[in-house]
C-alpha cells in the first residue's frame, strides 16, 4: 500500500519570494547597483532642486541669507559627521537594513521639510533629512564592494557617479519647475521617490553575510566630532557675514581648534572607534581619501557660486538657471563610466590625476567670466570641470574602497564620504566668507535674491572680483589633490576577512 505523502511541516515552508536573484548569483550585483544608483539619483535631485529654489525659499520664509546657507549646510553637517557612526553599524548590523532605515528616513524628513513654516524649523528638518542621508550614503558604497567583483569595481563606481550626474541635470530644472508651484514641492516631490527607494531597497538587497563581531560603539568620538565640525563650519560661514570677532565666529573657531584635534586623539585611545584610523596606514587608502577631501573642497561650491551668477548678475529666472547648470552635469555623464572602465582595465592612478588637473583648468577658466559674459563661455567651463569630476571620482573610489578588507568596507565607505562631505561643507563656508569679504551685504543679498535689476555692471564687480578670488581658491586645491594622487603607489590585496 502507497503510503500518502506527509503534509508539509513548517520546516518545509516555501520561502518568501523575492524580486530579482539570490545574493550568491552571478546577476545580483546589478541588482543591487540599480538600488544605489536610485539612491544616488534621489540625493542629487534633491540637492539639485532646492539649490535653485533657494531665492523663493528665502522670499517665502523671510529668513537671512547665513540662515538660508544654514538650510543647505544643515544637511550636509548632519550626514558628514553621521557617516562614519552609520558605515560601522553598517558592518555590525548589516548594510541592507542600515541603507532601508535611510531611505525610509530621508523619505519622510523630506514630507516634513515641505511643512516648516520659518527658517529655523526648516533647518531643523534638514539635520533629520541629513541622519537618513548618512545611513543611504555611508552603506551604498559598502553594498556595491560587496556585490561586484574588483575587476568591475570602478565600473560600477562610474556607474553609480554616472547616474547622479543625470540627477545633476534634472534637478536644477526640476526646482525651477517645482517653485512655480510652490517652494514646498522641491521637499515633498522626493516623497514617491523616496517611498520607490525603500521599498526596492528592502525588495532587492540581500545582507551581506560578512559582519563585524565588535559591537561596541564610540558615542565619545561621536560627540567630539559632531562639535568640532559644527564649529568649523558655522565659524566660517558666518565669519564673512558679521566679521571675524563676531561671538559666534569666535566661540565656533576655537570649539573647532580644541575638539577636532581632540577627536583623533580620541579615535586613537577608544577600543572601538567610528574613524579606524589603522585603514590610514595603507597608503593607496590614505592618498585617496586626502584627494577627496580635496577634491571636495575644490568643487562642490561651484554650483552655489553659479546659483548667485546665473540668477543675480545674470538676471536668468530658476528655470534659465537650472538648464545653465546642465553642461556640469552632462560631463559627468559622459566621462565617469568611461573613466571607470579605464580604471578596471589600466588602473585607477592616472585618471584621478588627470581628473583633477582637468577640474583646475576649468575652475581657472571661470575667472575670465564678467557680468555680461556669452553663456557659451560658462558652458565650456562647466563641462570641463564636469568631465574632470567623472574622471576623478570613480576611479578614486573603486581604488579606496577595493583597498581594504570586506569586513570594514562600511567604516571605509563612510570614511571616504565624510571626507568628502566635509571638504565640500568648508567648500561653502568658504566661499561665502570670501565673497562676502568684498561685497556689501545687502549687495549680496540682492545678488542672492535676484533682485539686481537696474544695478550697473560696476556695482556688480565686486561680487565678480569675490568670485573669481574664490576660484582661485578651489584651483589650489585642485592642483594639491592632483599632486596627492599623483604619489600614491598601486592598489594592494586587502588583508583580512
Amino acid at each position: 500500500m502507497t503510503t500518502a505523502p506527509a503534509p508539509p511541516g513548517p520546516a518545509a515552508a516555501t520561502p518568501r519570494r523575492r524580486v530579482g536573484v539570490h545574493g550568491d548569483h552571478p546577476q545580483y550585483r546589478w541588482w543591487a547597483l540599480s538600488v544605489t544608483s536610485l539612491g544616488m539619483f534621489l540625493a542629487t535631485v534633491n540637492s539639485g532642486t532646492l539649490l535653485i529654489a533657494l531665492p523663493d525659499v528665502e522670499r517665502a520664509l523671510g529668513t537671512s541669507l547665513l540662515t538660508l546657507v544654514w538650510v543647505i549646510l544643515a544637511y550636509m553637517v548632519s550626514s558628514t559627521v553621521l557617516l562614519l557612526p552609520a558605515g560601522r553599524l553598517g558592518d555590525q548590523l548589516g548594510r541592507r537594513r542600515l541603507f532601508v532605515i535611510g531611505l525610509a528616513v530621508f523619505t519622510v524628513t523630506s514630507l516634513g521639510a515641505g511643512f516648516a513654516d520659518s527658517g529655523t524649523t526648516l533647518i531643523l528638518w534638514r539635520v533629520a533629512q541629513g541622519i537618513g542621508g548618512a545611513f543611504v550614503f555611508a552603506n551604498a558604497g559598502a553594498v556595491v564592494t560587496d556585490a561586484f567583483p574588483r575587476e568591475q569595481l570602478g565600473l560600477a563606481m562610474g556607474t553609480n557617479v554616472m547616474v547622479a550626474a543625470v540627477g545633476l541635470v534634472i534637478g536644477p530644472v526640476l526646482g525651477g519647475w517645482l517653485v512655480g508651484f510652490g517652494w514646498e514641492w522641491v521637499f515633498w516631490f522626493n516623497v514617491p521617490l523616496g517611498l520607490a527607494g525603500t521599498l526596492w531597497a528592502w525588495a532587492v538587497l540581500h545582507e551581506d553575510g560578512r559582519r563585524d563581531p565588535d559591537r561596541r560603539q564610540d558615542w565619545l568620538g561621536n560627540a567630539v566630532g559632531m562639535a568640532g565640525l559644527t564649529g568649523l563650519v558655522l565659524g566660517l560661514s558666518d565669519a564673512g557675514l558679521d566679521g571675524w570677532g563676531a561671538p559666534m565666529v569666535i566661540a565656533g573657531l576655537a570649539a573647532a581648534v580644541v575638539l577636532i584635534p581632540l577627536f583623533v586623539m580620541v579615535e586613537r585611545r577608544v577600543p572601538a572607534p567610528m574613524m579606524d584610523l589603522s585603514l590610514f596606514r595603507i597608503r593607496v587608502y590614505s592618498a585617496a581619501a586626502a584627494a577627496a577631501f580635496l577634491n571636495g573642497l575644490a568643487r562642490f561650491a561651484l554650483m552655489f557660486l553659479f546659483v548667485f551668477y546665473f540668477q543675480g548678475p545674470q538676471g536668468d529666472d530658476p528655470i534659465i538657471a537650472g538648464l545653465k547648470l546642465a553642461p556640469l552635469a552632462l560631463g559627468m555623464l559622459v566621462a565617469s563610466p568611461l573613466a571607470g572602465m579605464w580604471a578596471d582595465r589600466r588602473g585607477s592612478r592616472a585618471p584621478a590625476v588627470l581628473g583633477m588637473v582637468l577640474i583646475g583648468l576649468g575652475l581657472a577658466g571661470m575667472t575670465t567670466l564678467h557680468v555680461d559674459s556669452p553663456f557659451w563661455q560658462s558652458a565650456v567651463w562647466l563641462t570641463i570641470v564636469g568631465v574632470g569630476s567623472g574622471v576623478f571620482n570613480s576611479p578614486n573610489t573603486s581604488a579606496m574602497m577595493a583597498a581594504v578588507p570586506p569586513a570594514r568596507r562600511g567604516i571605509a565607505s563612510g570614511t571616504r564620504t565624510m571626507l568628502q562631505n566635509t571638504g565640500a561643507v568648508i567648500s561653502i563656508a568658504l566661499m561665502l566668507m570670501i565673497v562676502t569679504s568684498v561685497v556689501p551685504t545687502q549687495l549680496l543679498f540682492s545678488i542672492f535674491s535676484g533682485l539686481t535689476t537696474g544695478l550697473s555692471a560696476d556695482r556688480l564687480e565686486p561680487f565678480m572680483s569675490g568670485m573669481h578670488l574664490a576660484l582661485w581658491i578651489l584651483v589650489a586645491f585642485s592642483a594639491l589633490g592632483a599632486l596627492v594622487s599623483a604619489l600614491r603607489g598601486p592598489v594592494p590585496q586587502p588583508e583580512g576577512p
